[in-house]
Formats: C-alpha cells, sequence, structure tokens
C-alpha cells in the first residue's frame, strides 16, 4: 500500500475491510441495468422485437457503461478487501470463482453459439485484471490513476493489424473484433479496474468514507440491491438461461415480430432507396409499406429465408411503385 494508506489508523482499516453495502449496492445497481440490456437484446436475438439492440448506438454505449461499472467496481473493491495486507487465501478463493465462471461461459457459449462463443468476456477481464491489478495496491494513487490513463488511451496508439490473430485478441489491439457475443479485452478495460484502484485509495484517508463504509442498506429498495450485489456472480450466470427460457416460451404463443423476421430485406430496401436519393424518413416509410403487402402473397416467406426469385423482385418492384404512389402528396 502507498503512504496515505498505510497511514491509516488500524480500527479504520478494519472498518474499511469489511463489506460495504455502498458497494453492493452499486453493483446492484450494474446488475439490474445488465438484466435489462440482456431483457433487450434477447427480444431482439429473439426476433420478437423489430429493433436491432446491437446496431443501436445508444444500446451499445449502455452496455459499455455496464461492463465499465462492473470494471471499476472491481478495482475499488480488491483495494478494500485487502487494505489491511494482502489476504492470498481469500484472494485466490475469488479469483477460482470467478475464472471458473469465465471458463463455464466459454464452454457454454462455445457449444450453443459456436460461431460468435464468449472467449474473453466481461468475466475473463475480471479475473486477470484481479491478478495484473495486484502490484498497483502498494503504489500511490497518482502513479495508478496515470497508467489507467494509460490503458484506456493504449488500444488507440497501438492499434495495429498484426495483433488480428486469436491468441492475441484477449490484448484488445487488433485493427478490428473478433466475432463474440462478449468482448472485454484488457485493452483498454484494465484502465477502468485500474481507475477503481486509484480512486479506493484516493479516497480512504478522508473520514467521510468511512461514514460511508459504516452505511447500512435499511430500505426494500436499497436492501434487494445490496443482496443482488452480493450475488452478483451467480445471478450473472442464471439470469440469461431464465430470460431467454421466458421469453423462448412468448416467442411460441406470439411469433417472431414480422418486421423484425424481414430486417435484412428492410435494410437492402432502405439502402436501394437512399442510392435513389430518397430521404431517409420516406425510405423507412416505403419499405415498412412494401413488407405490409409482402405479407399478404406467398412471396413472403421466400423473403424471410432470402430465397427470392427473379420473378418475386419484379411484384416487390411493383408494390414498391404503388407504395410510393400512396405516399405521395
Amino acid at each position: 500500500m502507498d503512504r496515505h494508506v498505510t497511514a491509516i489508523s488500524s480500527p479504520a482499516k478494519a472498518v474499511a475491510a469489511q463489506r460495504w453495502d455502498a458497494i453492493d449496492v452499486a453493483r446492484g445497481i450494474a446488475i439490474a441495468a445488465m438484466i435489462v440490456y440482456h431483457f433487450s437484446w434477447d427480444l431482439s436475438f429473439l426476433k420478437l422485437v423489430a429493433t436491432d439492440i446491437v446496431a443501436v448506438p445508444a444500446w451499445r454505449w449502455f452496455a459499455r457503461a455496464i461492463a465499465g461499472s462492473f470494471l471499476f467496481l472491481a478495482g475499488a473493491g480488491l483495494v478494500l478487501a485487502h487494505v489491511q495486507g494482502l489476504r492470498k487465501e481469500a484472494f485466490l478463493r475469488r479469483l477460482a470463482k470467478v475464472g471458473g465462471a469465465a471458463l463455464l461461459i466459454t464452454a457454454v457459449t462455445y457449444v450453443a453459439f459456436p460461431e460468435s462463443y464468449i472467449f474473453f468476456g466481461i468475466l475473463h477481464c475480471i479475473a486477470l485484471s484481479s491478478v495484473l491489478a495486484l502490484p498497483f495496491l502498494r503504489l500511490p494513487a497518482p502513479a495508478v490513476l496515470a497508467s489507467a490513463a494509460l490503458c484506456l488511451t493504449l488500444s488507440w496508439i497501438l492499434t495495429d493489424p498484426s495483433f488480428d490473430t486469436p491468441w492475441l485478441d484477449w490484448l484488445g489491439l487488433g485493427a478490428s473484433d473478433p466475432v463474440t457475443n462478449d468482448y472485454v479485452p484488457i485493452f483498454p478495460w484494465f484502465g477502468l479496474v485500474l481507475a477503481g484502484v486509484a480512486s479506493a485509495k484516493a479516497i480512504l484517508p478522508h473520514a467521510e468514507t468511512l461514514r460511508l463504509a459504516r452505511w447500512r442498506a435499511a430500505d426494500r429498495v436499497s436492501r434487494l440491491l445490496a443482496w443482488a450485489g452480493r450475488k452478483s456472480l451467480p445471478i450473472y450466470l442464471l439470469h440469461q438461461i431464465v430470460l431467454l427460457g421466458v421469453l423462448f416460451g412468448v416467442l411460441q404463443l406470439t411469433g417472431p415480430s414480422p418486421l423484425a423476421e424481414a430486417r435484412p430485406f428492410i435494410a437492402e430496401c432502405e439502402a436501394s432507396c437512399l442510392a435513389q436519393n430518397g430521404q431517409a424518413g420516406t425510405c423507412r416509410a416505403l419499405c415498412s409499406c412494401v413488407v405490409d403487402e409482402l405479407r399478404r402473397t406467398d412471396i413472403w416467406r421466400r423473403v424471410i429465408d432470402d430465397l427470392v426469385e427473379p420473378e418475386d423482385r419484379t411484384r416487390i418492384s411493383r408494390m414498391a411503385q404503388q407504395c410510393l404512389r400512396r405516399k405521395e402528396p
């Protein structure tokens, strides 16, 4: 630990080393946000909604914010757990749990999604980052913060196609991202772990920090969030099984969204419309109209299966012309 942390009295260190309800509540909020995101992703994946969640920038940033919060809290928690010195047995026990869960995720997703299985997701990053962060527990907060800034920018500085090999993908320095359902490489994400380490080390010497350490969740909502924060690993491992199971049952009752089924066709239709100097709003309305018309014909199933024949395209073109005439004033 740096001299600022070692200057804290032993009783204060004992309080800081105890489990913080505030940290658990923060982690519980991140868990709730993760469930919201995965619920939305599942709706899109099962085509229960027309929106392609992965293609929406706001949803991508929401997912990144959730991952970043978990990593930041992992760094802060590492400092608090070992403020009185490295507890080797506790550290190795936690590392085994997180690392084992990461390997389980890899195995399960390899079976379920062999083309996009998770080989280095959030749990993999937390496990490896926990080991890499150990030397930084002995550095002063400013040095750790500077290292965090370097990690956050390194992926912009050193990005190179030579890193685009499977055995180096975990670094995150390649020119393109690999195909995977969850990708949280060391760079830049380890920087957020170090930011959590630096923040925890910076606030520990202050008296207000001990008051925060002693705070206990009292109302129903905060207690529920604190419980979720303490059970974050099993919730992470089980929530998708529950969500996908429930939503798959819904899918059997309702069927997929027609617009979701036609998503590739709509994308092609809108691109073709825009290429002819159309306006985005007009093209969206036109292509939606065409989909409505197609659903009344025998062409619809071939559109969904991407088996459209030349004569089908002629009929689709006529439908588009009819829809365009309807939109004209």
